[in-house]
């Protein structure tokens, strides 16, 4: 007999041209996913893939199965989900992940407001992606479209990033672009990763090279970087919605205002998932929020 766990199995070797990549994937072990991969060809009597020292090449069955099996599962998984929110009696759970900051400044304070409760995951891009491939979260918004099989973004909402200086700064006029960088350069640079993610693109964007300067401190999240910069530790760039507040207590202050970059949130989620009612209703949530706000 048949264990479905088999199919799923294949899809993911069949998605990730990996055995290794779709154990990671389903959280097994790579024996358990060669297992199943061998017990389904012999329950078949053919092999769906050719294996090569670099990846599996799924053969013409094994291509043959994939578009039979596949909308069968993805049906009976939206099925079980539909069938899970139709008989819940208390509100569906949606699962998101987000990056830290964007969750407590934009969701946190609303969450009542919601049709649903929320499981939060926290990390960059690439972290909260895999637990969206891994089926541990349902909906990610996400600054970096990676790609990834099965999954589909839409644009959601575009953040601002700014220059953001202690309040008692002395900000100092420049006509000269290179003797405005120089000066900048020869700030205290606060970052939150070493690779200047921001502030890189910044510099891309007004200088038109990658910046040269020495960062000073680099700080594991966003929120740390606005604490430094309220006790005078020195200068980041960081996004609108998390300043009015220190604004209003005349702790920082938006210098050289033009000297902005803007950044691009997306929602992603899997494209099997695309037409189920409480992912519809995510989305619709998630986009008046960010309307009312």
């Amino acid at each position: 007999m048949v264990d479905f766990e088999w199919y799923r199995s294949f899809i993911s070797i069949y998605k990730h041209r990996s055995v290794s990549e779709a154990a990671k994937t389903r959280l097994m072990t790579q024996p358990a996913m060669s297992q199943h991969l061998a017990a389904l060809e012999a329950e078949l009597g053919e092999s769906l893939f050719t294996r090569t020292s670099r990846k599996m090449v799924p053969t013409e069955k094994g291509k043959e199965l994939y578009t039979q099996v596949v909308p069968l599962i993805e049906a009976l998984e939206e099925a079980t989900q539909t069938f899970m929110m139709n008989t819940s009696v208390t509100a569906p759970v949606i699962r998101i992940g987000t990056a830290h900051e964007y969750f407590r400044e934009k969701l946190a304070p609303h969450l009542g407001e919601f049709p649903f409760r929320m499981i939060a995951h926290f990390g960059v891009a690439s972290h909260i992606l895999e637990l969206l491939l891994e089926e541990k979260v349902d909906i990610l918004i996400t600054s970096q479209k990676i790609l990834a099989p099965g999954i589909e973004y839409i644009h959601y909402v575009q953040e601002e990033f700014v220059l953001v200086a202690p309040y008692n700064f002395k900000e100092i006029d420049f006509e000269d672009p290179d003797r405005f960088e120089a000066w900048l350069c020869a700030q205290d640079w606060i970052s939150y990763g070493s690779d200047l993610p921001i502030i890189r693109r910044l510099w891309r964007e007004h200088f038109k090279k990658r910046p040269p300067m020495q960062i000073m401190h680099v700080l594991p999240d966003l929120h740390s970087i606005l604490a430094a910069i309220e006790h005078g530790s020195g200068i980041s760039v960081l996004p609108t919605y998390m300043l009015e507040k220190s604004i209003h207590n005349r702790q920082v202050k938006i210098i050289y205002p033009s000297f902005k970059v803007s950044n691009e949130l997306y929602l992603a989620y899997p494209i099997k998932f695309r037409n189920l009612p409480i992912v519809k209703a995510m989305i619709e949530a998630l986009r008046k929020n960010f309307l009312n706000r």
